[in-house]
This record gives structure tokens, sequence and C-alpha cells, in this order.
């Protein structure tokens, strides 16, 4: 078998509702210019209480793995590095929370967009599934059975392209304002293995700030190149994650995490000052993002 020229890592812990869906919206039925065979998928548990199966997970034409974290931690970190252990494509993407939903153009272009510079970072867009962010919407009643009905809305997954009509940006500031974080990471193989993959270190619930450490260590590493992709992204759906869906307990695990990554790195959370290039999708096109955060 040839391998893939796209390998995306996906880390689930106790998502049996959302997990099935993020693996049905990184499959050849669903993404955009993706045939069977040039992405393949690997799903690492960490440690949920009831195992994901294979075959739930199935999909037509997707080249689909499982695998099972051993020793599991609240972290996912571990669970990372192995799935990138197991990677063959040349592109590899990590979605360190497996309760995203991707968006049908987001293989393409960051296939695309991998082409234009010999060690890039594609970090796609954050988006929250809901009116608001979730911590601040299931305030307000928010829940599982309203985002159920959200999606049947836009008859998803039919309706993938209208995603962004039932969700929330979550990059603060605009396409072109400070970036912290990247939940769907792509970058080469070798330069994933050239960084190590995830920092170890990161033990605390839903790895802490390893997402935010892992950009800035791939943008600060010799000859990279940060791009932006825009309009393609991932939508998180509600599950009760470390942070995202954590309105009531949400100060204090950032406290936590803060603590955590000062210690690790020596340095705060910041978000990255370097805008980076812009890819846009449409039109295939690279511009240059104006000013630094």
């Amino acid at each position: 078998m040839a391998e893939p020229e796209i390998s995306v890592v996906v880390i689930s812990h106790d998502m049996a509702r959302e997990l099935p869906r993020t693996v049905l919206s990184l499959s050849p039925g669903y993404q955009v210019d993706c045939p069977p065979g040039r992405c393949e998928v690997i799903v690492v548990d960490n440690g949920s209480a009831v195992s994901p199966q294979q075959e739930d997970l199935a999909a037509p034409g997707l080249t689909l793995s499982l695998h099972h974290q051993p020793q599991a931690g609240p972290s996912p970190v571990a669970a990372i590095n192995l799935g990138l252990s197991l990677a063959r494509g040349a592109l590899v993407g990590v979605c360190i929370d497996g309760a995203r939903l991707a968006s049908p153009g987001l293989l393409a272009a960051c296939a695309r967009a991998a082409r234009l510079h010999p060690r890039p970072v594609l970090a796609t867009v954050n988006y929250h599934l809901g009116p608001a962010e979730q911590y601040l919407s299931m305030l307000d009643g928010y829940d599982q059975a309203e985002e159920d009905r959200l999606l049947a809305s836009i008859d998803w997954p039919r309706g993938a392209a209208r995603l962004r009509e039932i969700a929330t940006e979550v990059w603060h500031g605009g396409r072109d304002g400070p970036m912290l974080e990247s939940n769907a990471l792509f970058m080469p193989r070798a330069l994933w293995d050239e960084l190590g993959g995830y920092d170890a270190r990161f033990v605390g619930p839903g790895g802490g700030g390893a997402n935010i450490d892992m950009l800035h260590r791939a943008c600060a590493a010799p000859g990279t190149q940060l791009i932006r992709i825009a309009d393609e992204g991932t939508f998180h759906q509600l599950h009760g994650g470390a942070l995202s869906n954590a309105p009531n307990r949400g100060m204090e695990a950032g406290k936590r995490l803060s603590a955590e990554y000062y210690r690790i790195t020596g340095r705060p959370i910041r978000p990255i000052k370097d805008r980076g290039l812009l890819f846009e999708a449409g039109s295939g096109k690279l511009r240059q993002e104006s000013g630094h955060g």
C-alpha cells in the first residue's frame, strides 16, 4: 500500500458522541480534493472509560488506525507523541482535542500551503460551535442537545460548508491578530521529528500549555515560516473539556496551566508576535500579514 501524503493524529478521551463525527469530517467523502489513500487518520485514545471501537469510526474510503495509550494520564502529550511516531505522511497534523469537526477544505488547503515553503508551520483557525465561546454560552444554557439542533439546521455533514454560520471564531483580534495556539497544527513530518514532538513535561489535564509551547517552538526553529490558513479550521463540540467547557472552574484551571507553563518554559504564556503569512484557500495565494503583536 502506498504511503499517504497526509497523516492526521487525533486524540480522544471520553468522546463517544463527538469522536465519530470528528473522524467522519476527515474522511474522503467529506473533505474536498482528498481521494481515498491521500490521508490517513491515526486515532489515539487516552484512557476513555469506554474505549472507542474501530467499527464505530469507519467511513467509506478512510484509511484509519485506532490505538490506545498505555498507562494513560490526564495529559494527552504521550498519546500525541505515540501518534506522531506512527504517522507515515510527509505532512502531519495534530488535533490535540478529538472533539473538533474539520471544515471540508482543511486538508486540501494545508497540503497546498505546505508546498509553498520548505519548512512551513501551518496554523488553522479555532472555532467553537454555538453563539459564543462555549465556556460562556454554557452559562446561557447552551448544551449538547442545542448543539445537535444547530448541526441539524445546516444539514451536517452534507452542509459542512456552512459550519461557520453556527460557530464563533476564537482567534481574538481577527485572522491577523495575535495567535496563541492552533488546534489543528500541520508541519512536515521531518520538522515534527526535529522538534521532538510535544514536550512530555506537560502533564496537566488536557496537556496544559503543551499546544501553546509546540507552536512557539515550531515558529522559533531556524528557517521555519508560520502560515495561517484563512477560513479553514476546526469546530469544537461540547464535551466537558479541560478549559473550553469549564465555565465554573476555568479560572482555576487557567492559573494551574499558566503556572505549569512558566515552570517548564521559564516564560509566561504569550501569543505569537509574528503575524506570518496568510494562505487564502480560495485563491491559493500567500500574502504577508501586517505588523506585530
